[in-house]
């Protein structure tokens, strides 16, 4: 719910009450985002939706928009421990990708790290990282961060 809220409606409905927020997207639809799955089990999850549904997005200065195009945002993303290193990112940003094109979206964007250090600690890597982006023929467009480039790829 992080991207979706302000921080200060994070930290009120922090725990449970985000938790049912939540369900509650998922419930009313449309999705939040895509879940990837490895022999019946789900490994990993990535959030998707059209940019003014990420708050968060909205008041960022490192990234506020681009141009007056509109997009679609991969806000975040989870990979279980176990399948990190294995391509999983890139197949769900193609997934994702997909399901934006579907939906009508022109423009799929994302928010990766640019790690400095590696290997970089996992919290930090919510985002996705820039690498597994460019592998999923993400471009960068703008960088107004060291280590946050803002990527696209066109649909």
């Amino acid at each position: 719910m992080t991207p979706r809220l302000s921080r200060a409606e994070y930290e009120v409905n922090k725990g449970e009450g985000n938790k049912r927020r939540m369900k509650r997207l998922v419930e009313e639809g449309p999705p939040p985002g895509l879940l990837a799955y490895l022999g019946g089990e789900s490994v990993a999850w990535c959030a998707i939706a059209p940019r003014e549904r990420f708050r968060r997005l909205a008041n960022s200065r490192i990234l506020a928009p681009v141009d007056d195009r509109p997009v679609w945002s991969i806000a975040c993303f989870f990979v279980a421990k176990k399948h990190r290193g294995r391509g999983v990112s890139v197949g769900l940003l193609d997934a994702a990708a997909r399901y934006a094109r579907n939906r009508g979206a022109r423009i799929v964007e994302g928010y990766p790290v640019e790690p400095r250090k590696n290997p970089m600690p996992a919290v930090f890597a919510y985002t996705g990282i820039a690498s597994a982006f460019r592998r999923a023929d993400f471009v960068e467009v703008e960088r107004r961060s060291l280590t946050r480039p803002v990527m696209r790829r066109e649909l």
